[in-house]
């Protein structure tokens, strides 16, 4: 009886599989979706404001919009969004 040679480029794709399937990555946990977080980047919460980006800082920055700084990051309470809110309803009904 002969033996038929594996064909090498067989032999090395079927290596390269078993490679890949071993060194996979496991994979990440979700990320807590920006409506569940309690700590938005100033641009989540303009976001949810419905105004743009620079007007946001520019509320963080003349403290109309409380925020925290943590480390080098600036962060926004969804309270802090909540209260500048209904700051703005109770003057306008003012």
């Amino acid at each position: 009886m002969i033996s038929a040679k594996p064909n090498l480029g067989d032999v090395l794709a079927q290596l390269a599989r078993v490679l890949v399937e071993q060194t996979a990555t496991p994979p990440m946990p979700p990320t807590q979706p920006a409506s569940e977080r309690i700590l938005l980047t100033v641009e989540e919460a303009a976001e949810r404001l419905g105004i743009g980006r620079t007007f946001a800082w520019r509320l963080v920055r003349t403290g109309e919009l409380k925020s925290v700084q943590i480390g080098r990051l600036r962060r926004v309470h969804v309270d802090a969004v909540r209260d500048y809110t209904e700051r703005l309803i109770t003057k306008g009904a003012a």
